[in-house]
């Protein structure tokens, strides 16, 4: 008789599905329990952590943390192929030497043109067009455009692991936001697509805009600049909550992870750090994107959890 219960408890354990692997992208390190362990504890009634669900917050920069950012960023490389496309048509827009540079895809003398040389470039492959007209662009240049050494589209450029990460955090109650340092209208054109973020949660760099019959229309130049200090300023303006979850990759978020794990509930600093040359790209003190200093020598501080991409990740692309 107790063999038989013993037969009947066993398969009537088979039977019972396994719980799935939330993050199956994520090697099993101290990475992945960290993350996994702090969403536990907020979402589990009976946790002194415990948050409610309009309360879980979940910010996450972009570029070089949702999806890849070498050479440079993939937005310049939108405004340089815009650029030249638009000075073979018409050469006579080539009016300054960041123009002619940007047409020329020669980054070193655009760089010394500084801001200025910058919001020419933007003027001219940004401004001048609606809304819906730039984001049609964006998506069409998407369709051609191909990385230099992947040779993938940039919108396929997105991280497997972060995919999994934004969808356990929503299933687990959380909002997930992008607050990104590039352009919110560039943004807005795929994050839906790609990572399931509506345009309304996302928050970027923004220029001048006016309503002109029926149409919103892009103006040249810069109003606010959603980097930095920047971000805090304007997860404050945009959602009004403090996040409990912020996700970077630079010492442009450095400020948001501040903020957010400064509060007097439970708060989550996540750093993810390029450590990966064989199937992504290696950096972080020193380069022109993705500066990582600050957070490497303070984050672990403060208890924030660095990524390492090569260890951490089983995969990278999806």
């Amino acid at each position: 008789m107790r063999a038989l219960c013993k037969a009947v408890l066993v398969l009537a354990l088979s039977a019972v599905p396994a719980l799935a692997d939330p993050l199956p992208s994520w090697n099993d390190t101290d990475t992945k329990s960290a993350i996994i362990g702090f969403v536990d504890r907020v979402t589990d009634p009976a946790s002194p952590d415990y948050v409610p669900p309009a309360d879980r917050i979940a910010t996450f920069d972009n570029d070089g943390n949702l999806w890849a950012e070498q050479p440079i960023y993939f937005q310049l490389i939108y405004a340089l192929d815009r650029v030249k496309e638009r000075a073979e048509a018409d050469p006579s827009i080539l009016s300054t030497d960041a123009l002619k540079a940007a047409a020329e895809g020669d980054l070193e003398t655009l760089a010394a043109g500084g801001i200025e040389g910058l919001l020419e470039v933007l003027a001219v492959s940004h401004a001048g067009i609606s809304v819906e007209d730039f984001q049609a662009d964006v998506n069409a240049w998407f369709d051609s455009a191909r990385h230099p050494t992947t040779g993938m589209r940039y919108d396929e450029m997105i991280y497997q692991p972060m995919l999994e990460l934004l969808s356990y955090l929503r299933d687990e109650g959380f909002q997930t936001w992008i607050v990104s340092g590039g352009g919110v209208h560039f943004i807005r054109a795929f994050a839906e697509r790609a990572y399931n973020i509506p345009p309304e949660q996302v928050m970027g760099s923004a220029g001048p805009t006016e309503y002109v019959d029926g149409q919103v229309m892009k103006l040249p130049g810069i109003d606010f600049v959603d980097d930095k200090e920047g971000k805090p300023v304007g997860i404050d303006s945009r959602i009004g909550k403090r996040p409990i979850f912020a996700s970077g990759n630079s010492d442009g978020d450095f400020a948001m992870l501040e903020y957010t794990t400064s509060g007097d509930g439970p708060g989550f600093g996540l750093l993810l750090h390029h450590t990966d040359a064989e199937r992504e790209f290696a950096y972080d003190r020193e380069g022109h994107v993705g500066v990582l200093n600050r957070g490497l020598d303070e984050g672990p501080d403060r208890g924030w959890v660095i990524v390492d991409m090569a260890r951490d990740w089983s995969r990278v692309w999806p």
